[in-house]
């Protein structure tokens, strides 16, 4: 039973949590009007529209956003044998940020609902294959060229970046920016299934993979001895962590901190084997976002302040907190 109480927590915490979204929003809907929508029983057309297809949809997928980034954090701080490392360090966050930036400015976007998700998913999928083939040397995949390569492409991304912003016509800059801090305003049903729909799965890989991450965090040479096959963990396990990097962009923008800070705190608080910590990550993730979302769009209500600035107000000092624990003799 102990160890099913921080499953039990932490989906305790998600449920109240996504109420707490779903509730919350300036059109001061109530919790009878709110349940109601949410139940499908009759009731007020308008709310159950704001409910049922505005804050719901954008509840769960940020929830699948968090608790995907989450993961994608844990799977790179074990392929990278270091707690530091995040989703975006590997140049997906920049790809994807130039594919959406670029679709924005261009016009593209505004072609339908799916163009600046699969613009910005065409982007990091850009940025993972130059990455990956840079990385591999001589038949091997090499984490510290990884890791190189990774910071070379996301800086040549941030300065293609920089110059489409540059050249950009004025009323379309503001929309281009504010995409680049990360937002979950835009999130629809057709989004949250796609990402769903390879989100989860790509989860349940990583999570098949747990013993072998557990390995390869003692070593390659240490793996390798107790019959791990190294390259094959080394490839699935980038591939993973990046294409879920690559889809909470394409639908977020770049959220940061959730997949540095999350796995961080919850590898201190339950441990280092991934076959428990990848599942409780996802749903510390879940929470931890739904949480900041929440916050985005209340404190300063009607404005609402981007996702990003408020994981960066909130995940900087919690992190600094977390550094002077793990130092402290």
């Amino acid at each position: 039973m102990r160890r099913g109480l921080p499953y039990a927590l932490l989906a305790a915490l998600l449920v109240l949590t996504g109420l707490l979204g779903v509730l919350t929003g300036p059109a001061g809907i109530g919790l009878g009007a709110s349940l109601e929508a949410l139940g499908g029983a009759g009731g007020d057309p308008v709310a159950r529209a704001i409910v049922l297809e505005l804050r719901l949809p954008r509840v769960i997928g940020a929830a699948l956003v968090g608790g995907c980034l989450a993961v994608s954090g844990a799977v790179f701080q074990a392929l990278l044998r270091n707690p530091l490392a995040e989703p975006y360090l590997l140049g997906v966050s920049a790809g994807a940020a130039l594919g959406a930036v670029g679709a924005i400015v261009s016009g593209v976007a505004a072609l339908g609902a799916p163009a600046l998700p699969l613009a910005a998913l065409a982007g990091g999928l850009l940025a993972i294959g130059v990455v990956f083939s840079v990385a591999r040397v001589a038949g091997r995949f090499d984490t510290r060229v990884l890791i190189l390569a990774g910071v070379v492409v996301s800086a040549f991304f941030g300065a293609c970046i920089t110059l489409v912003l540059t050249l950009a016509p004025a009323e379309r800059l503001r929309s281009a920016f504010f995409w680049t801090l990360g937002s979950l305003s835009g999130i629809s049903w057709p989004m949250v299934a796609v990402l769903a729909a390879y989100g989860l799965p790509a989860c349940l890989a990583a999570w098949a993979l747990g013993r072998n991450l557990d390995a390869l965090a003692l070593g390659e040479e240490a793996a390798a001895a107790v019959g791990t096959d190294v390259e094959r963990v080394k490839r699935s396990a980038y591939l993973l962590a990046s294409l879920l990097a690559a889809a909470t962009v394409s639908v977020a923008g770049v959220i940061g901190f959730v997949g540095l800070v999350v796995p961080h705190a919850v590898r201190l608080l339950a441990g280092s084997g991934h076959r428990r910590l990848l599942p409780l990550a996802f749903l510390a993730g879940a929470v931890f976002l739904l949480v900041v979302d929440t916050a985005a769009r209340s404190v300063a209500g009607p404005v609402e302040i981007p996702v990003g600035v408020v994981t960066a107000f909130l995940g900087v000092p919690f992190f600094l907190v977390l550094l002077r624990r793990r130092s402290a003799p």
